[in-house]
């Protein structure tokens, strides 16, 4: 079937329509991830997003439950150079064209996706709408441009969790089907260490792999809704505090700005992506939104302490100005040396550091895995401090 892709500004691209027959809006971001299409499909931070994959192949090695970043594809559309009909991996349980079906989202190939990431790097990320059922250019960009921006958007209490819930750590899909865990002699995933601290996580569009990383120190989790109280997370009676990832502005999220603040100084405190964003606010800087975002799996970061240099993975839209933030208080730790991006801060009297970049990247790099224990370190050495 044919598609169209429609942007906000009047740039058309027409090519081949797969995944779901019908019509999908969002802003355009490319990624330009060499593999992990399917994480990234999963990924509720990319929700009221379409994706624009740079590889030219994707779908060849298919889908499988254990990969998938949250239950369901959270991305609005796809669009991608080729788009393989069949799959091939002793892994693959569906073909992705059916895969993106079965979630009601639409993909578009056979498009010069370098023209239009070229487009997008110039011109800032945009509007746009893919469609399969309307052939009108003309009315398909005025879609686009009806469709409500990205800022100034509160997306992280849309993703998340409505409900309280311990994560399994036993359930074979959160971890024992995890490809990166070498097996023990008998072929088994090696077990997990006892959980002697706990961790309770707010849910602004968490990964599962975040959970994995987390338990793998030795944490048991408790993920909570996004609008959850500082009081209500204190009567867990939690060792720490996680604040995930997640989709939007980090500005509207008046209620997590309020939060941070009351928890700051509790207990333990350490966020990644979104959740950086926030405690960036909470701490009195300012965001603002990046010109076509930071989409990638081989970002170099630098460790402003020791001058390492760490590759890493990212998917942000939006940064927090480090001139915004009091120095005297606030430690800026890394710097994306791509285009000086503050990728880190640590408070230099608080128990409370944050990224911009993921750690647990799956696939990606982890050169950054370290700061899942630092956070397991901080935890224990604020138990032995009360």
């Amino acid at each position: 079937m044919q598609a169209i892709l429609a942007l906000e500004d009047g740039r058309i691209f027409r090519g081949e329509g797969h995944g779901a027959k019908g019509e999908c809006s969002g802003e355009v971001v490319f990624n330009t991830s060499l593999t992990g299409y399917q994480e990234i499909f999963t990924d509720p931070s990319y929700a009221g997003q379409i994706v624009v994959l740079t590889n030219p192949q994707i779908g060849n090695y298919g889908t499988n439950s254990a990969d998938n970043e949250a239950a369901k594809p959270f991305i609005e559309g796809l669009v991608t150079r080729e788009f393989s009909p069949v799959s091939s991996s002793w892994r693959s349980e569906q073909v992705a064209d059916d895969y993106l079906e079965r979630y009601n989202v639409p993909v578009i190939s056979e498009i010069d996706t370098r023209a239009l990431v070229r487009h997008l790097r110039t011109h800032g990320v945009m509007r746009g709408v893919i469609s399969t059922v309307e052939s009108d250019s003309d009315l398909l960009v005025a879609k686009a441009r009806a469709i409500r921006k990205m800022d100034g958007t509160d997306l992280a209490k849309v993703v998340s969790t409505k409900t309280v819930f311990e994560w399994d750590c036993n359930d074979p899909r959160n971890y024992n089907n995890d490809p990166l865990i070498a097996l023990d002699e008998d072929g088994n995933q090696p077990k997990l260490p006892p959980a002697d601290l706990h961790v309770v996580a707010y849910d602004f569009g968490i990964k599962n792999n975040i959970l994995r990383m987390l338990t793998r120190e030795a944490c048991r989790v408790t993920v909570v809704p996004a609008e959850t109280s500082a009081e209500d997370v204190l009567a867990l009676k939690p060792d720490g505090i996680f604040l995930s990832n997640g989709p939007g502005d980090p500005e509207p999220v008046t209620y997590a700005h309020e939060n941070i603040r009351k928890l700051a100084g509790k207990k333990p405190m350490f966020g990644i992506c979104l959740g950086h964003q926030l405690i960036g606010i909470a701490l009195g800087g300012k965001t603002y939104k990046l010109k076509f975002g930071h989409h990638g799996g081989n970002h170099p970061v630098k460790q402003m302490d020791s001058g390492k240099v760490e590759i890493t993975a990212h998917n942000h839209n939006f940064a927090v100005d480090p001139d915004s933030l009091k120095q005297s208080e606030v430690d800026l730790t890394h710097i994306d040396l791509n285009d000086n991006t503050l990728e880190g801060l640590r408070h230099r009297s608080l128990p409370l550091f944050s990224v911009q970049y993921h750690p647990e990247a799956s696939p990606g790099p982890h050169d950054s895995n370290y700061l899942f224990h630092d956070f397991r370190t901080m935890m224990e050495e604020w138990k032995r401090g009360r």
